[in-house]
């Protein structure tokens, strides 16, 4: 099978936002750009006269000052982009106006919303009158514990415009989990709802709301939105209102939009919190803005009237980043429930009903709706989707070829890598080149993406430490709590001075120019000395239709390390010596010899966080008889119990 999978056509990669900003860049900036890699190269090579044509060609509403544009611009951490504007986030995403719809909702029961973009800045305009009654300004903290509904998006833009912090969790979160966040940055306000939908079942949070609001001394308040019922009792709720009251009085008008440093804070998002209590990082209003329609506009190529969607929750970063799309006139897709109820097929129904032009899943739920059977192209009608988006983990080659082979052949599969720690991307989609089986497309614009080696050398064809060697507008503003920015520096900066360390264990293609991701530096194996990536073994045990889902880990063992395989095995199938071999062989000669486990087990569930992502991790501590920091941090964390004490590991 050939590699390549799909191209763009001529037409399509004309009409492309991507060609018109290279165009632009020729013509105003001197770019001298004649195909995508001399448009990154000179977007990394003069970051000052690219971040200007992203703000100008995006139309970020605000001040963005006098040049030069990026000060300190060799210094990581340390330099800083438009230092003289003055902007606000909110504004520019809510600039557009009239009746087209700008938020989408639909939940697993069925139920479903429409907010225009009039009624989005009507609500935003309220809250935010709202939330100056309250005393709430700039600087203070709003945080939300909602599901994926339109008051969250609502909510946000309202903090957003007042200059205050916004931070969410989903309601799914333990009380401990949501305590370890927002018991660090002392929110003054707290959204909730009194339940929400999962898996065909509602699950009542009342109880667990109280204890959190009973836990948060800073809150003054708690606004209570109903989801489960219309007029749930939120009596035990310390401090608790409805949504109802607290806009009793303010009615749709002008935003007050408070325009402030394209540095000053807007979110803080969290680590996952499995090595102890997650990092509280710290986001920017003008990094976040300018880097994410970045990727809308140019990456993901949305514009006015595109339906796009990413399948999250408040609890994960693709939640902040799919908010962007507002920006350019495109409706936003807000589902919340399982994406497997009412069958595996629920997401497909939503892109055919709806009319979805970006549809966002994890890599983990394409390799589950694959290994289900699922065949999305047949008895649905996909003609307005022209792009699949995937994040989370990598994107496995067969996981390709079954979007091009089962669900649309003529469409972009963009598998894109980034984090929470610069609500961005480093590698993702590029519009205007070929989609190659189990590569990421390219480099982002303006980020200077590099495979370092252990000595700190740029290598091709090689596996090493993904990089960046160039600042970056979205680099987090600070860590909560952190005043001297050692643990900022130390997440980041503790192996090269001056070079981002991602901690992803990647390759790029001298051909291609394309990158493949095999796993956390942190989680690679190193069985007699040599480094291997955990996806690349998951890539072939995964491969077999006995084998859901794998998980490998390196067990300490006799003065080195060996690898140990966990598999969660498809109904019927059994782990025998035979199934054992085939899983070895595939391994053998998919991946190398070295990537065959020496030890294979069966689990019957396999530890994940929140937003979805395998933690080996945790895994390797409960293996080796190590306490796991912040269990809160999981979605199940019964599960690591399948791990702890297995005789077959003490032999």
């Amino acid at each position: 099978m050939s590699n390549l999978l799909w191209e763009p056509s001529a037409e399509r990669r004309a009409a492309s936002n991507m060609a018109a900003f290279m165009a632009r860049a020729n013509r105003e900036k001197g770019a001298g750009a004649n195909g995508y890699a001399a448009l990154h190269r000179w977007s990394v090579e003069r970051p000052d006269a690219f971040w200007e044509l992203v703000w100008d060609d995006a139309g970020i509403v605000g001040d963005k000052g006098a040049a030069p544009f990026v000060e300190d611009g060799d210094r990581m951490p340390g330099a800083r982009f438009f230092p003289r504007a003055r902007l606000n986030y909110a504004e520019t995403l809510l600039r557009m106006r009239g009746e087209a719809p700008a938020l989408i909702f639909r939940r697993e029961d069925g139920l479903r919303r429409t907010w225009s973009r009039d009624r989005l800045r009507g609500e935003t305009s309220r809250l935010a009158q709202a939330l100056a009654a309250a005393g709430i300004g700039e600087g203070d903290r709003v945080a939300a514990f909602l599901p994926n509904m339109p008051e969250a998006v609502a909510v946000m833009a309202a903090a957003a415009a007042r200059g205050a912090v916004f931070s969410s969790c989903s309601p799914d979160f333990g009380a401990a989990g949501v305590l370890d966040r927002f018991g660090q940055i002392g929110p003054r306000i707290l959204f909730a709802v009194d339940g929400y939908r999962y898996a065909g079942r509602g699950h009542d949070i009342r109880a667990k709301l109280a204890e959190v609001a009973a836990g948060l001394p800073s809150v003054e308040r708690v606004v209570t939105i109903p989801y489960l019922a219309d007029e749930p009792d939120m009596s035990a709720v310390p401090k608790a209102g409805t949504l109802a009251d607290f806009l009793a009085g303010f009615e749709p008008g002008p935003v007050a939009w408070n325009r402030g440093p394209f540095d000053r804070p807007l979110f803080i998002l969290y680590s996952s919190g499995t090595t102890g209590k997650p990092k509280c990082i710290v986001h920017g209003q003008g990094g976040v803005l300018a880097m994410n329609l970045k990727e809308h506009r140019l990456h993901a190529d949305v514009g006015e009237g595109d339906r796009v969607f990413y399948f999250t929750t408040l609890g994960w970063m693709m939640w902040n980043w799919l908010l962007g799309g507002l920006a350019f006139g495109a409706a936003l897709m807000l589902y919340d429930g399982s994406p497997f109820h009412p069958g595996p097929e629920a997401l497909w129904d939503f892109a055919e009903e709806e009319g979805i032009t970006h549809l966002g899943l994890s890599a983990k739920y394409v390799d589950a709706v694959r290994k289900a059977g699922v065949a999305p192209a047949e008895g649905r009608r996909l003609e307005a989707l022209r792009s699949v988006l995937t994040t989370g983990s990598p994107l496995a080659p067969e996981s390709f070829d079954w979007l091009y082979g089962r669900a649309k052949a003529d469409m972009a599969v963009a598998s894109m890598s980034g984090g929470t720690d610069l609500c961005g991307c480093f590698v993702g989609a590029n519009p205007l080149g070929p989609v190659h089986r189990g590569e990421i497309q390219a480099p982002q614009l303006g980020m200077a993406v590099s495979v370092f080696d252990g000595a700190g050398r740029a290598v091709l064809d090689e596996k090493g430490e993904l990089v960046c060697t160039r600042p970056f507008p979205s680099m987090p503003v600070m860590f909560w709590n952190d005043p001297e920015g050692a643990r900022y520096r130390e997440a980041y900066f503790a192996r090269w001075d001056d070079v981002w360390c991602q901690g992803d264990f990647a390759s790029v293609s001298s051909e291609t120019g394309g990158m493949v991701i095999y796993g956390r530096s942190d989680a690679t194996l190193n069985p007699g000395g040599v480094r291997i990536g955990t996806a690349e073994i998951y890539r072939e045990a995964e491969s077999l239709e006995e084998v859901e889902e794998a998980l490998a880990i390196g067990q300490e063992w006799e003065g080195d390390t060996r690898i140990v395989l966990f598999v969660r095995l498809a109904g019927g199938a059994a782990l025998d010596e035979a199934l054992r071999d085939r899983i070895r062989r595939r391994i053998r000669e998919g991946a190398s010899p070295r990537h065959a486990p020496a030890v294979i087990l069966e689990v019957a569930d396999i530890p994940r966080t929140r937003s979805g992502k395998i933690v080996e991790l945790a895994v390797r501590d409960a293996v080796h008889g190590r306490a796991v920091a912040n269990v809160e941090a999981l979605e199940n964390p019964a599960a690591l119990d399948h791990f702890r004490n297995r005789p077959e590991l003490r032999a």
